[in-house]
């Protein structure tokens, strides 16, 4: 007996019949589960389990749980999608549902919100998209480098997001999801590019660019019934290609200097014009008033010569003797007079006179 004991201890097992961590054996274990099944079978099927009705009772138990396997839950954020022998049948939303059971019916239960994201142009280190935004990302050109309508070619890196508007067409009615939405946004982005300049697209025509390129995706990928929609496209980066964006960009600077210059020859011109259009204006008005005053002092005076004529045809000496005197007063009536009357007594000439302007001027001072 010791020795036996002794033989267990140098196998690795003590006398209580367990391993060194201190468990039972594995083996001993099954056996008592296995007990123990059998005797719960025994209490409570008919004969104890044993005959033909005992093995009805296990073909109903057996029945039941294989009928409970259709029982499925399909979540807030999926679709359930039922297929009957591999083929689809029928689409259920959030909630318990049940199909027959496997291999009768299966059930699907793709997430619907869950929104995916594809880039195209660029890759992360791991593989594709964005995984680990803090490292470094790998340009892909044979994706991301297109040709304008003006036939420069430029660099686009964008990002396409997408969710699940129908499982049922999104599983069976495209092959490869991830590839055709691929394809079809290089595509739609390679027609949109070349229908338009490059200026735009680097400037201020991005988001028409995105959105023409998601209106573009979302139509043909509604005419493969691919159950996909789009939410956004992101233009990441729009450069020209790195061989020569130094020299663009000194083109690019050149046209902003040119757009400078312009603007400041409009900002000068419209300061300037309207000054020059004020003072032509100014000079016409006066030109048109000058023009009144002369006509009417014209017309004035020839009103006024046709008058003077009728009284000089009733009364010639007279009106003569008027228009003389008048005239005489139009002449020296601002010049200073010395009167001299060759016929004035003493013989002297000079006609002494009393100057009453000049003595009311100096009154006045």
């Amino acid at each position: 007996m010791k020795q036996n004991i002794i033989n267990k201890n140098n196998n690795g097992w003590n006398e209580n019949n367990q391993n060194p961590w201190g468990k039972s054996n594995p083996g001993q274990d099954f056996d008592n589960a296995f007990d123990g099944l059998q005797k719960l079978l025994t209490r409570f099927l008919p004969g104890g389990g044993r005959g033909w009705r005992g093995f009805f009772a296990i073909l109903l138990v057996l029945f039941g749980l294989w009928s409970l396997s259709g029982l499925y839950r399909v979540n807030a954020d999926e679709q359930g999608v039922v297929l009957r022998f591999g083929k689809f049948t029928s689409q259920t939303g959030p909630g318990l549902h049940y199909h027959l059971p496997f291999p009768i019916e299966t059930a699907l239960t793709p997430k619907v919100t869950t929104v995916n994201r594809i880039d195209i142009g660029m890759r992360s280190p791991s593989g594709t998209g964005f995984s680990n935004p803090s490292r470094s990302l790998r340009d892909v050109p044979e994706e991301s480098l297109m040709l304008t309508g003006d036939e420069n070619i430029v660099d686009i890196d964008f990002s396409v997001f997408w969710v699940i508007k129908d499982a049922g067409a999104f599983l069976f009615k495209i092959q490869y999801p991830e590839r055709t939405i691929k394809a079809v946004s290089e595509s739609a982005m390679r027609e949109i590019v070349g229908g338009s300049d490059i200026q735009p697209i680097l400037t201020g025509a991005r988001q028409k660019t995105e959105d023409d390129v998601k209106a573009l995706m979302q139509s043909t990928l509604d005419s493969y019934g691919s159950g996909i929609q789009v939410r956004e496209v992101k233009m990441q980066k729009v450069d020209p290609p790195s061989a020569v964006i130094d020299s663009f960009r000194d083109v690019q600077a050149a046209r902003a200097d040119q757009e400078r210059a312009r603007n400041e020859a409009n900002a000068y011109a419209n300061k300037i014009v309207p000054e020059a259009q004020g003072e032509a204006s100014k000079i016409l008005r006066e030109s048109e008033a000058y023009q009144s005053q002369t006509v009417a002092e014209a017309e004035g005076q020839a009103t006024r010569f046709v008058s003077i004529y009728s009284e000089y045809i009733q009364a010639k000496d007279v009106t003569r003797q008027r228009m003389f005197l008048e005239t005489m007063e139009k002449v020296f009536g601002s010049m200073n007079k010395i009167i001299v009357d060759n016929e004035s007594i003493g013989g002297q000439g000079v006609v002494p006179y009393l100057p009453l302007n000049e003595i009311n001027k100096r009154g006045q001072r």
